[in-house]
């Protein structure tokens, strides 16, 4: 099989100007409006220009098709993150942003689930973040492939925190489930593990998503301590 060339929205000029009134911009939060609403797959280029009253030429004269678009609306959100340079915060700090703001992006837009890992992150907004998050693990110590290696453990960390959520909360929220239901669905199904059920007890007595927010600090804090613990042994 032939290797096909990659492309990519940012490694092509935009075009300029604006066709039939029409901006980037205006599409890019015109598309993140309906994902955040309608989520991942009621996004099409038929619905957008509809939203925007501009047919298919005026969209395609900006994004070549709806990879492009994907790509657009996947660095945009990512410039929501706020993470500060390390050289004035210092690299736990930096780490600690980095990582609450990724959280806190992907449970803002949930359809963000959906796209991860499918799309190279290297729009200027994510660009910027990561190069932040790679100085901070260098003024920490970290040198060469182990920069990327401790940054792949945090990314990964908040992934495989922030998924589960995203997918749980929406799967919830579509049921409607009852949480009482729920609580003894729980103490039925664990009526052997009396410890099991005094932690979903005490948890249920707790805001879950504070509870959530709590269980995040403590994992991503054990992250970068054992980070740090790896820099001097």
């Amino acid at each position: 099989m032939t290797a096909k060339q990659f492309a990519s929205v940012w490694t092509r000029e935009p075009r300029q100007g604006k066709a039939q009134g029409l901006t980037r911009d205006q599409i890019v939060r015109a598309a993140i409006e309906i994902l955040d609403a309608e989520g991942l797959d009621a996004l099409s280029m038929r619905k957008l220009g509809a939203r925007l009253g501009a047919g298919a030429t005026s969209l395609y004269w900006h994004v070549a098709n709806k990879d492009e678009l994907f790509e657009l609306v996947y660095d945009e959100v990512w410039g929501e993150m706020s993470v500060p340079d390390p050289d004035s915060a210092g690299w736990r700090d930096t780490g600690w942003a980095f990582a609450h703001g990724m959280r806190k992006v992907i449970l803002r837009h949930p359809w963000l689930a959906g796209l991860l890992g499918k799309l190279p992150a290297i729009g200027p907004n994510a660009l910027r973040a990561a190069e932040l998050l790679r100085k901070g693990l260098h003024q920490a110590g970290f040198r060469g492939l182990e920069e990327d290696y401790a940054g792949a453990a945090i990314t990964a960390f908040v992934f495989g925190s922030a998924i589960p959520e995203v997918v749980w909360t929406n799967a919830a929220a579509e049921k409607n489930y009852d949480a009482e239901s729920m609580r003894e669905a729980v103490k039925t199904a664990a009526a052997d593990y009396p410890d099991l059920i005094a932690r979903a007890e005490e948890y249920a007595a707790h805001e879950p998503a504070a509870v959530r927010e709590m269980n995040f600090a403590f994992g991503l804090a054990c992250v970068l301590d054992g980070l740090e613990r790896r820099l001097v042994t």
